[in-house]
């Protein structure tokens, strides 16, 4: 092998085997969380949530943005961020890859996240639900439970 497909290589294997001797051609790739919604989202039973999480998992932008409602606010970790400018960078980057908790009537969603910059951690959203059926508020932040 050449030595930049040798280095291109290396980077998709799983605990530095190059590094470790192996060659290029014997090491295990790494094995990378796959979008899915089906099985995380089976345990969500408000509409709403649901809906959210299923555009968040399939990436769908449009579908995302008509659940919130005008002038919706995003908190993450506590601080206040642009909802547009997250949803523009996080949709089809970010996603559930397990539900471990869901609370607050459903509104509450913990679980363990995988986010193509961030990589991965445990997470939770918490969805503020108005009169009209939109999201008003989602507050989303590193968990620990």
């Amino acid at each position: 092998m050449k030595p930049a497909r040798t280095l291109v290589y290396c980077l998709l294997l799983v605990n530095g085997a190059c590094a470790k001797g192996q060659s290029a051609t014997t090491a295990t790739p790494i094995h990378l969380p796959q979008k899915t919604t089906t099985m995380i989202t089976a345990s969500l039973k408000h509409p709403v949530v649901k809906q959210a999480i299923d555009a968040l998992q399939a990436g769908d932008l449009k579908a995302w943005n008509a659940l919130f409602s005008k002038g919706a606010s995003l908190w993450d970790d506590g601080r206040k961020i642009d909802l547009g400018h997250f949803s523009q960078e996080a949709l089809g980057h970010e996603r559930f890859t397990a539900i471990d908790k869901v609370a607050r009537e459903g509104l509450d969603i913990y679980g363990r996240f995988h986010s193509d910059r961030w990589g991965d951690f445990k997470t939770y959203f918490k969805f503020y639900i108005d009169d009209a059926g939109k999201i008003e508020k989602l507050e989303i932040g590193q968990a620990s439970y």
